[in-house]
């Protein structure tokens, strides 16, 4: 292995990043093809980069990655509670870029399918068609596309799954009670899937941030400036690359026996077991 190739330990793999139009999922895969790897950027709706000021369309973010890092990526537009649209976006990554050996799922998220913010009163009150979306987009988006991604990996032996939970999912929280009861699942989830796939030395991870700063984030609650240092406390609001950095472990060399993980990112915000 040269001195190149030590750089980039991913040359030759294909990632697939959901909701990588911005935020934490663009993080991701910028750290991805930084490591060598082709990306499939995946995103929901081609201006969703826009919507909190963090890019401008789901093609110029794959057109920014692929210039900036020098690798193959391909936009995928889909609706990733949908069966019939997963299989799309899979079949189009692997027609163009090859079988899919790293996905990050981070598709999901506490905002409800048809825009705007669920009710973020207690699970007595939150409205039914939000207690759905939010289900949707973060338990079920992410069983269907581990398992569809999954079979592939199967028959060739390999590969690496990372989803994206929330520190929400171990410890919950008034508001967004359905988000919090989403989020285990998708923890539960990954234990479960980890333990299958052993067999075919496939691994399974979970990064579970607390609060970070992305556009969303910033953009949909009032922060306390105090939380926005950057250094001094590990009581503040997590930066977008102290969370992305460890998709380098769950994809990188490092991880390649170590499975079955939720990993909170959170500055040490909760003191007991996931």
């Amino acid at each position: 292995m040269n001195d190149r190739d030590q750089d980039r330990p991913l040359r030759g793999k294909v990632a697939l990043v959901t909701g990588a139009g911005r935020g934490l999922g663009r993080a991701f895969a910028e750290r991805l093809a930084a490591m060598g790897a082709a990306i499939a950027v995946h995103g929901m709706r081609e201006n969703g980069p826009a919507e909190f000021g963090e890019g401008t369309t789901l093609t110029a973010v794959a057109e920014e990655i692929a210039a900036a890092y020098g690798v193959r990526t391909l936009r995928l537009l889909g609706d990733l509670t949908q069966a019939a649209d997963i299989a799309r976006v899979i079949d189009t990554a692997t027609a163009a870029l090859g079988p899919i050996d790293i996905l990050v799922h981070n598709a999901g998220g506490d905002i409800a399918a048809r825009g705007g913010k669920p009710d973020p009163n207690d699970a007595v009150f939150i409205r039914e068609e939000d207690v759905r979306a939010v289900l949707d987009r973060n338990l079920v988006s992410t069983i269907l596309t581990c398992q569809a991604v999954a079979r592939g990996m199967m028959e060739r032996r390999g590969g690496r799954i990372v989803t994206i939970g929330s520190t929400a999912g171990s410890r919950g929280r008034t508001n967004g009670s359905i988000y919090a009861v989403a989020k285990a699942g998708v923890n539960h989830f990954t234990r479960c899937l980890a333990d299958q796939l052993r067999p075919y030395e496939v691994t399974v991870n979970c990064i579970a941030p607390g609060e970070t700063r992305t556009g969303r984030f910033l953009g949909t609650r009032a922060v306390d400036e105090r939380r926005m240092v950057e250094e001094g406390t590990l009581d503040r609001v997590a930066t977008v690359d102290e969370v992305a950095r460890l998709v380098d472990v769950f994809a990188g060399p490092l991880g390649a026996f170590v499975s079955g993980q939720v990993l909170r990112v959170d500055g040490g915000g909760q003191g007991w077991p996931a």
